[in-house]
């Protein structure tokens, strides 16, 4: 656990200076904004470990499924710890990017039922269903809730869920 708050308090000083270049006085860039919340600082800490603040920091833009803390923690114990190692961030950028989609998708512009949607990581999809709420189905099966829609940021936008996506085969989308 102390690696991980070495991350956090590494990662809030170098999101406040990549995103400082990028915001251009407008509202706060995705790494700003998650830096910026508790909530997200396993999150933060995985980004930095993954090589991607630079990226996610970047123009844009993208939408970014963000787990909350409690996510993570849901995983099997000692998984985050083992993803932040080193000989890990392969992994770690894998799973990273199969939480964000190119283009800024509001949940205004989602269709009732479900989509098929493309995400950054290389030949892999999420199902996002539109209903009564929003749940997003990743590669395993498992379903996450968008539990917080459209926080807008200067290259994109965030939805919180409450589950970390784990790439796989093709999720079932009907």
């Amino acid at each position: 656990m102390t690696y991980l708050k070495s991350f956090v308090a590494a990662t809030l000083t170098a999101a406040t200076f990549a995103g400082a270049a990028h915001a251009g006085g407008h509202s706060q860039n995705i790494v700003e904004i998650a830096a910026a919340d508790e909530r997200f600082s396993t999150l933060v800490a995985a980004v930095t470990a993954a090589g991607l603040v630079e990226t996610l920091s970047g123009e844009g833009p993208f939408t970014v499924f963000a787990p909350v803390n409690d996510a993570f923690a849901a995983l099997p114990e000692g998984t985050v710890d083992t993803l932040l190692m080193e000989e890990n961030k392969g992994d770690l950028t894998n799973i990273l990017t199969y939480h964000v989609v190119s283009g800024k998708a509001m949940s205004t512009d989602l269709a009732a039922g479900s989509s098929l949607v493309g995400t950054v990581m290389a030949d892999s999809n999420i199902c996002i269903t539109a209903g009564d709420g929003v749940t997003i189905a990743d590669g395993t099966g498992t379903m996450a809730n968008v539990v917080i829609a459209d926080i807008e940021a200067s290259n994109g936008v965030i939805h919180v869920i409450d589950k970390v996506l784990i790439p796989g085969t093709a999720p079932a989308c009907m």
